[in-house]
């Protein structure tokens, strides 16, 4: 008995499941496109075998470790934020006997992929499951075809993208450039620039990271001009290993468009410890429309990512650090947050800004009726706590009526578990399938277009939007 149906996710009306089987079997072994993602290049630069599979499964996924421990289940007991698990098959055992936490879940989907797709487990895991599972996989991690580099061709990954601190010297990235370039291994991984640390005046260490980018860059960084002369000295950099995006994590979307006399003295209350909350969040709104001017002027997409209240539990952010699985989305607003920016550069096709949310009553009142307007402007896919079949038919049905498909990008897995990668795309490609069959289904759509639609969706709109 398989885990998985080979219908999952299909429409259930005949009809339309058998348009939905046919556009599902066109784009079923496209490579995959990453654009966006939280894996490590040190991963591949190094190519060491994953230790265990809870390093695997448990240890990097915050959708496992934070459903857990939403049921009691401490952190300690999974040993998060250990560089090594002492009692990894302990560990293991206490996943296994809360998997049916996941029943109904995304997450269960993904794990369920792996588990059948990888290594060939056909029994549901549980506590008595438990022991063959993890011995199963433990032989598997040990040999050559579950190196990273062997994973990743297996997966049929064209290229992925990591995130990255401004901060961060990309000597993996760089080893994985001289490993093409000797003709090793041709496995295309790309950085992607993530400023927050020195662009967010929250960010721990502000001041001292600021300094650290003028050490690195050889600019004043304690003037406004030489500030931004080493963030675009970075971004190049981030370009000469292949960066294509930026990505920015802001708590809001607000942007700003202040005169350099302000920005300037904006800048140095800020690095002077002297600015409050208010002024804060000016300065971030600010350096998005900086990042707004630096992406026209050197080619770099641009990312957003607004509207988590990060690291909500006060206790675990004290004890673990960031990303701990307790982000919790709030209200975003758009229109108004992004009207300094848009103002400025709204009309410039030159510009691609690709937009998340993760306050689903934008979708059709915010966001498709500005990427269906300005020119700058792309819809990224349902993101995070969304990413799932439900969130990513909503966002189909709110989005497309205004903005269509191709003010959209694809998706993205945004994902730190490696193995959920082929997972996430192998869900998006059926439930882009299956809103297409119905389309198709209804006669609001031929299916030549649907085939045509379904190939954009799966690469051609993720390439273009991100200039891979």
């Amino acid at each position: 008995m398989a885990l998985l149906h080979e219908d999952r996710l299909f429409p259930a009306e005949e009809r339309t499941r058998a348009i939905a089987r046919r556009l599902y079997a066109g784009i079923r072994g496209l490579p995959i496109v990453s654009p966006h993602g939280h894996t490590q290049a040190g991963w591949f630069a190094q190519n060491q075998p994953i230790p265990d599979p809870v390093a695997l499964f448990v240890q990097p996924d915050h959708y496992v470790f934070r459903m857990l421990y939403s049921q009691g289940v401490t952190l300690e007991e999974l040993e998060i934020g250990q560089a090594r698990i002492a009692e990894p098959r302990k560990v293991w055992r206490i996943f296994a006997s809360h998997y049916h936490l996941f029943r109904g879940t995304p997450t269960r989907l993904w794990l369920d992929f792996a588990f059948q797709e990888q290594f060939g487990l056909t029994e549901r895991l549980s506590a008595a499951t438990a022991d063959n599972y993890y011995d199963v996989i433990e032989a598997k991690l040990a040999t050559a075809e579950f190196l990273p580099r062997a994973l990743f061709e297996r997966f049929g990954i064209e290229v992925l993208a990591t995130t990255d601190s401004p901060l961060d010297s990309l000597k993996d990235h760089a080893a994985i450039r001289d490993l093409a370039r000797s003709g090793v291994w041709k496995g295309r991984i790309v950085p992607t620039f993530r400023p927050d640390p020195v662009v967010d005046p929250a960010f721990d260490g502000f001041a001292a990271n600021v300094e650290a980018l003028g050490a690195l860059t050889g600019e004043d960084t304690a003037a406004w001009r030489g500030y931004l002369r080493a963030l675009e000295a970075r971004r190049q950099y981030f370009k000469t290993l292949g960066a294509t995006a930026t990505d920015h994590g802001h708590p809001t979307a607000q942007t700003a468009d202040l005169s350099e006399p302000e920005a300037s003295r904006l800048f140095a209350s800020v690095m002077e410890g002297t600015a409050g909350a208010a002024e804060h969040e000016l300065f971030r709104a600010q350096m998005l429309t900086e990042m707004a001017r630096m992406s026209l002027a050197d080619g770099l997409v641009m990312q957003i990512h607004p509207g988590s209240a990060r690291n909500h539990n006060a206790q675990l952010f004290a004890r673990y650090g960031r990303d701990m699985g307790a982000d919790i989305p709030g209200p975003t607003g758009y229109v108004e947050a992004l009207r300094p920016l848009l103002n400025r550069f709204g009309n410039e096709a030159g510009l691609t800004i690709i937009l998340f949310t993760l306050d689903e009553t934008a979708y059709s009142r915010e966001l498709a009726p500005l990427a269906g307007h300005y020119p700058c402007l792309k819809l990224g896919p349902p993101w995070w706590f969304h990413d799932s079949p439900e969130g990513m038919r909503r966002f189909r049905e709110q989005a497309t009526e205004t903005a269509g498909f191709y003010n959209t990008v694809g998706f993205n897995d945004d994902t730190r578990a490696f193995l959920s990668i082929p997972a996430r795309h192998d869900v998006a490609r059926r439930m882009d399938a299956g809103f297409l069959a119905r389309l198709v289904a209804e006669h609001r759509i031929d299916e030549d277009e649907a085939v045509e639609l379904a190939q954009e969706l799966t690469v051609g709109l993720v390439k273009r939007a991100y200039r891979l």
